[in-house]
């Protein structure tokens, strides 16, 4: 059997409606993590749907309880054929954010996958059931194609409590680290770069959110008797910021800057544009650092926004000075960010400029990742994309948002390869939630495709990586 052969086989399958009846058994189960009432619905998500679709696939199963939250389970799944074939680790989490009922488009319902045209909705369709239940169809073809094998060892990793930010991964790699080791990472999450190109991802960017308040008196008082004698915590908090973003959007503490953009960035940046799409939000040309590319500024640099800012009573404002302020802000930033003393630099940065009165806390953050995008394994899998889809895929260093990669990359110490099935416009997080059925499809043609010349030319993909890698050393 061709590679084509299984990709056909595969592609029939979908059309016959078979991974849409299993989408909408998984998207029926309210997985809300951020909600205790759903303790019971979390472990019936593994128990009912994970654990029977891995068990005929002969994989070995490890549920473990996590020290970190409580009903928020893990479970490794394990299929080893021979020691001398390379291992590939998957992830996916089968948690979603709330459901939002009552604010969805009036005919649909967050726990009912409903077709319309190209679109499939339900809440968890794009974000994750919808692409880890992608990956394991392509496993299903593989494993029935071969007679029960897949070529490769194989090892997936469940977690239920993604959307609160993924307590007790970290902990969970730490100590799993030997039931967790692999020679490659391939999964998927976030979205494309757009609906109509495929993506392969090879990290992402890290994120800090720290705390700016200027606590100057216990009360407010009134404007008329004490202005202009009395400091305004909100006047100042709000120059303070403009010390550390400029009008332009443009990031001023120099230690928290990234290195310059590389060529073989800028080179890999070249082929890949931002926006542009129906449902995106019109780019503003002139924001952000100057002399770089939208582009980018999104993928290879970093940015501080304010994400919230507080002083009175904006309800209720009264003609009184407030007696203090506070904002919330973060910093998205690439590889090679001093990112861990950023309250240090923060605090630096306020002193010479003025603001020693501003108290910083850092609140919490997560580090960048960033595979080396000239290993061979990032060639072979952008070859495979193309040739099965007859179209060039877009490769993008590391996303512009965040994922837990740094577990992978980092604590399991992998090359991690991410090849998303959902688009920008899919309502991840929002109402109306939806996966495209094209990108489902084509996603599956791509996964199959993947795995099956994983399971053909393993081995000497595996050296070919390892002899790169020694040779970058």
């Amino acid at each position: 059997m061709t590679a084509e052969n299984i990709v056909e086989q595969a592609l029939a399958w979908f059309d016959q409606g078979e991974y849409k009846r299993t989408l909408a058994r998984r998207v029926a189960i309210a997985t809300e993590s951020q909600s205790n009432q759903r303790d019971a619905e979390l472990a019936r998500y593994l128990d009912e749907e994970i654990k029977p679709a891995l068990s005929a696939m002969g994989f070995s199963l490890l549920s473990v309880e996590n020290p970190h939250a409580a009903h928020r389970p893990f479970l490794i799944a394990t299929r080893i054929e021979d020691s001398k074939l390379p291992t590939v680790l998957s992830y996916g989490h089968g948690d979603v954010v709330f459901g939002d009922d009552e604010n969805w488009r009036q005919d649909l319902s967050p726990w009912e996958l409903k077709e319309e045209g190209d679109r499939w909705y339900g809440r968890g369709s794009a974000d994750n059931k919808g692409q880890h239940s992608v990956n394991i169809a392509a496993l299903e073809q593989i494993f029935k194609a071969r007679g029960g094998r897949l070529g490769f060892n194989c090892k997936l990793l469940f977690e239920m409590g993604e959307e609160i930010s993924s307590p007790g991964l970290a902990e969970l790699c730490r100590d799993y680290h030997e039931e967790l080791s692999a020679d490659i990472f391939l999964a998927s999450d976030g979205p494309r770069l757009s609906a109509e190109r495929p993506t392969l991802f090879l990290g992402s960017r890290g994120a800090v959110n720290f705390r700016l308040t200027i606590n100057a008196r216990d009360n407010a008082y009134h404007s008329g008797n004490w202005g202009g004698l009395l400091t305004n915590p909100g006047t100042q908090l709000a120059n303070a910021l403009a010390s550390l973003v400029n009008q332009h959007g443009q990031l001023q503490i120099a230690a928290l800057k990234p290195p310059a953009v590389s060529e073989a960035i800028r080179e890999i940046l070249s082929d890949v544009d931002v926006g542009g799409g129906a449902s995106d939000p019109q780019i503003d040309p002139n924001w952000g650092e100057a002399g770089l590319t939208p582009t980018e500024r999104l993928y290879a640099w970093n940015t501080l926004e304010v994400l919230s800012f507080l002083t009175g009573n904006p309800q209720r404002p009264m003609n009184a000075i407030p007696g203090n302020a506070t904002a919330v802000c973060q910093l998205r930033f690439v590889v090679g960010t001093d990112w861990q003393n950023l309250a240090q630099h923060v605090r630096a940065h306020l002193d010479a400029h003025g603001f020693p009165q501003v108290d910083v806390e850092f609140v919490r953050g997560s580090p960048a990742t960033r595979f080396d995008p000239t290993d061979p394994l990032v060639g072979w899998a952008l070859d495979i994309m193309q040739h099965t889809t007859g179209k060039k895929p877009a490769l993008l260093p590391n996303l512009g948002g965040s994922l837990p990669n740094d577990v992978f990359a980092d604590i399991l110490g992998l090359p991690t390869l991410w090849v998303p099935h959902s688009y920008p416009a899919c309502g991840q997080h929002g109402v109306n939630e939806h996966m495209l059925i094209s990108v489902a499809r084509e996603g599956l043609a791509i996964m199959t495709h993947l795995l099956w010349d994983l399971g053909e030319r393993g081995p000497r993909l595996l050296e070919q990586h390892l002899a790169h890698a020694g040779g970058a050393k």
